[in-house]
């Protein structure tokens, strides 16, 4: 849908905020903590942005996006060609970083890894939490300000020192982690809660270095068996035998190419499934993600 950017503004260094509308003022699709959108910018550049505004407003959506010089150029898209008053394609939301129920939650954002985070906050107000926010200095943190009304729940780190090891050993087991910011965060995080307590989102592809072999796809919906190269991905086959499957991203991070798997075992290669959805072997997301064995049977 077309949403029409009302205010454009920064909110740090290096970050600008958008806030999206219906031009006709209608009321926009309900969201949940977590959610994303994509923001379709221009043939075959499409992005992912949190949610970052009030879930409760339905009349605005609010992203921030940090400028990265060195990116894939979306960011770059949106500072230097989207203004107060234009109008962009918007699809989504979408949640795969829910809010899960908990008695303790422990939240850690890197830069611009807040966005998802902060409608978590308000969400968890019963529950106990702590926030541990860092960035490369003060005025390239967005929301620091707002934040400072949460007190001594929220820690930042402007300049580094942000401690995951010590982190690790001073929470109950029954507290769940939410993660978002770099890759090496990530990472880091990952290494010291392996276990389904942690929570990561990812707006960048995994680093995928793996060996791609050849297989089979089974299609039950019209009893089609296509082969997969090594050298192409299953959403690309589909695509050239004309089966139609919704895609965005084409990375393994949006989720709009999920795909139910009714045989067959994955070698997932998205960056959204827990390590317990990916031992499932029941959904896969069709243009990163392929076959562990010679044949996957594809609800398709």
């Amino acid at each position: 849908m077309k949403l029409l950017i009302t205010r454009r503004f920064e909110l740090a260094a290096g970050v600008v905020a958008l806030d999206l509308r219906h031009p006709d003022g209608a009321e926009l699709p309900g969201w949940a903590p977590g959610a994303h959108v994509d923001l379709h910018l221009r043939e075959g550049l499409t992005r992912q942005y949190s949610l970052c505004g009030d879930p409760a407003d339905r009349t605005t959506w609010r992203i921030a996006v940090r400028l990265r010089p060195r990116g894939r150029g979306g960011s770059r898209h949106v500072h230097d060609l989207l203004s107060a008053n234009d109008q962009v394609e918007v699809s989504g939301p979408r949640n795969h970083f829910a809010l899960r129920p908990a008695p303790r939650y422990l939240f850690i954002a890197g830069g611009i890894g807040i966005t998802p985070i902060l409608p978590m906050l308000a969400a968890a107000a019963d529950a106990a939490w702590e926030l541990h926010y860092a960035g490369r200095g003060a005025a390239t943190m967005p929301f620091r300000q707002d934040l400072l009304r949460y007190g001594d729940q929220v820690t930042f780190y402007p300049d580094g020192g942000l401690d995951l090891d010590a982190l690790a050993g001073a929470h109950a087991p029954d507290t769940l982690v939410y993660c978002c910011g770099p890759e090496s965060l990530l990472l880091a995080a990952e290494a010291r809660w392996p276990g389904p307590n942690l929570h990561v989102e990812r707006f960048t592809p995994r680093d995928d270095r793996k060996v791609r072999t050849g297989f089979d796809i089974e299609l039950t919906r019209t009893g089609r068996t296509l082969s997969v190269p090594d050298d192409r991905s299953i959403l690309e086959v589909l695509e050239d035998n004309g089966v139609d499957v919704l895609s965005s991203c084409r990375e393994g991070t949006c989720g709009t190419c999920e795909t139910t798997v009714l045989a067959g075992r994955v070698d997932h290669r998205d960056s959204l499934l827990t390590p317990a959805e990916r031992d499932a072997h029941d959904t896969m997301f069709v243009c990163v993600s392929r076959a562990a064995g010679d044949r996957l049977v594809l609800d398709l």
